[in-house]
């Protein structure tokens, strides 16, 4: 499992002081990973924001087109598309404010970590927001 930039919060440390959780990718199909792993998530107490340009809602949560189209801020951008998309993300992260990006497993971006890292934003790569949650047996603020 890959670390956070140097002096910025864990994986750990991040999810449990995330409240609403941005999930780039987030998929209809639910048979794909970036289908179970966010509802996994949302039912462990977080909201969770899908952006998808393709789906009008998922997770019973209205989807948004874009991290630009939220009206809201979050405190985490989840990205589950390809490695090729994950500096794109970033930058788009970074230009809402986001206070931490979190590339799952096999999604890594070096430039995405500089960019992060320069912008003093909290970031992970290649490590999946499940497997951490199931680890340190993190419940989200939803849960009672």
């Amino acid at each position: 499992m890959r670390a956070t930039v140097d002096g910025m919060r864990s994986a750990e440390q991040i999810l449990r002081e995330a409240r609403t959780i941005a999930v780039v990718g987030a998929s209809r199909d639910r048979t794909k990973t970036a289908h179970a792993v966010p509802q996994q998530i949302q039912r462990h107490g977080w909201r969770i924001v899908p952006v998808n340009p393709y789906a009008d809602e998922i997770f019973g949560e209205r989807a948004y087109r874009t991290l630009a189209d939220i009206p809201f801020p979050v405190d985490l951008v989840n990205v589950f598309r390809p490695s090729a998309d994950a500096t794109a993300v970033v930058k788009e992260a970074l230009a809402i404010g986001a206070p931490a990006i979190w590339l799952q497993q096999d999604i890594f971006s070096p430039e995405g970590r500089a960019l992060a890292e320069a912008a003093g934003v909290d970031y992970v790569e290649d490590t999946c927001i499940a497997v951490v949650r199931a680890v340190h047996a993190i419940s989200g603020p939803r849960t009672p």
